[in-house]
This record gives C-alpha cells, sequence and structure tokens, in this order.
C-alpha cells in the first residue's frame, strides 16, 4: 500500500505539511543536538518560510501543462460535480467559521495577570569573573577605545554581530529579529535612548558576557532569554561588538567621568 499521493494535489498538500511539522518542530530540535539551548519558532519566521515553500509548490504544479490540469482536477470536482454539493455546502459553512473562530481567539480579551513590572537596567556588581579572571567593573573604560584601528574592531564587531545576535535585535537593532516576537519580554531595542545611550560600556560588556543567567538575585525574578556570551566570545570580541553597537546606533556610552569625583580605572587596574 503506497502511502504517497498519486495525484499532484495530494502530493502538494503533503509537502506543505511535511514543511510546516519540519518548520515548526525540527528546528527547535536541532539546537539541543549541538548542545545548545531550544527556541521556539517564531510564527512570523514559520509564515515566511511556509510561504516559500507554496510558492516553490505552485512553481512545481505550473510547471507543465499536463501536471497543471491534473492538480486543477480535484478541485473543479469538488466545485462544480453535482455529487459533491455536500461537500461544498460543508466547505462554505466551516472555512468562514473557522476564520471566525481564529479571528475570535486573536482579539478577546485576556483573563492572564498583568505583566510584572522589571527593572530594566539592574544594578551591576563591582567586580565579575570572566573565563576564570576577575574584571573590575567599577571605572573600566572600553580599552580597544584607547588603542588599535577603531574601523577595524568596529567591522569584527559588525560580523560578530550578525553572526550571533541578528536574530533577536535585528537587522536594524531595534529587537525585531526574526525570534524577537518570539520572546516576552522582547529583546531591547539599541535604538530606544534608554537603552545603551545612557549606559557605560563596561555595564554593556556585563550584560554580554553573562546575559539572563548572571543577573543579581535582587529584584528578581528575572525574564530574560539572552545567554551568557562569555560561553561563546572572547574578551576582545564582546568589546568589538559593543563598539559596532555604539555605532551603529548612533549612541555615545556614558563615561566614568560624569559621575562628579569619580576618577576612572586605567586599563592596569582591571584585574
Amino acid at each position: 500500500m503506497k502511502i504517497w499521493p498519486k495525484e499532484p494535489f495530494g502530493q502538494a498538500v503533503a509537502i506543505l505539511v511535511i514543511a510546516y511539522l519540519l518548520i515548526e518542530l525540527g528546528i527547535p530540535y536541532i539546537p539541543p543536538l549541538f548542545g545548545f539551548t531550544s527556541a521556539p519558532t517564531p510564527n512570523t519566521v514559520v509564515f515566511q518560510y511556509m510561504l516559500t515553500v507554496a510558492l516553490g509548490v505552485l512553481l512545481w504544479v505550473s510547471d507543465s501543462e499536463e501536471r497543471w490540469r491534473a492538480f486543477k482536477r480535484p478541485l473543479y470536482r469538488v466545485l462544480v460535480d453535482e455529487r459533491r454539493k455536500p461537500l461544498r455546502i460543508a466547505l462554505l459553512v466551516l472555512l468562514p467559521a473557522l476564520v471566525a473562530f481564529v479571528a475570535w481567539g486573536q482579539a478577546r480579551p485576556s483573563l492572564a495577570a498583568p505583566p510584572s513590572f522589571r527593572a530594566i537596567h539592574p544594578a551591576p556588581p563591582g567586580t565579575i569573573s570572566f573565563r576564570g579572571r576577575a574584571i573590575q567593573l567599577t571605572g573600566l573604560e572600553n580599552p580597544l577605545r584607547r588603542g588599535g584601528d577603531l574601523a577595524a574592531h568596529y567591522e569584527e564587531g559588525e560580523r560578530i554581530y550578525y553572526q550571533n545576535c541578528l536574530a533577536c535585535h535585528g537587522d536594524l537593532l531595534d529587537g525585531q529579529g526574526h525570534y524577537g516576537p518570539a520572546f516576552n519580554p522582547a529583546p531591547l531595542s539599541f535604538q530606544d535612548v534608554g537603552t545603551i545611550g545612557q549606559l557605560t560600556d563596561s555595564y554593556v560588556f556585563w550584560r554580554i558576557a553573562k546575559g539572563g543567567p548572571g543577573l543579581p538575585n535582587e529584584g528578581g525574578p528575572w525574564n530574560s532569554a539572552m545567554p551568557a556570551w562569555e560561553e561563546f566570545l572572547t574578551e576582545d570580541e564582546i568589546w568589538q561588538v559593543i563598539i559596532f553597537l555604539y555605532e551603529q546606533a548612533n549612541k555615545t556610552p556614558r563615561t566614568w567621568e560624569e559621575v562628579e569625583g569619580f576618577e576612572p580605572a586605567g586599563e592596569g587596574e582591571a584585574q
């Protein structure tokens, strides 16, 4: 007994069903195979991929006149054949009912508890451990800004961002990446004046290096999907991506000199 449909219409439906299962279930299953944390596939990503698959199927069924006629044959029978009139009536009732049910589910008021307030910028520790080495955050400036080719650091930071951060924080650094809508709260927008423009380089380094798992116990429970990037990026790579973030968002980091009477630590003072 053959399971695969013989007619192009049935084959097209089977391809769409298999593609949906692979996108919805297969993509989130891949990261755990390599030791990474899985994330749900956002509906916007599912829609984009399914639209691509549907266009490919449409091109396939219409590339020859014979296959195109065979593809339309079941549709013609359902819409015109008098013997299938009960099926037509059922579709005329069920399809609008399905659309109405989906619209009602999206528009109905939610009875869920209101979202809890959270601190957007929690207080950082004075010192952190980065790959076994203690780094003093208080007074620390980005060491790559004081030496080396800033343009080269920007280009390297751009590469790192697009390889690791784009999916969540977006091409425009606005928190609207492909995976962004899947998270609640959504990734922060670096274009917002209340984010990196209000922070020092060392603060951003701490948040990138430690991510959600490194947030302090005070003020919890936290709700952050940010991974601890110290497990994947070197210290210089984090500083480089910070340079890219500020330059690309057209923001300037706060400096420790802005705190009256504070003398910033030199490069040798970062333990």
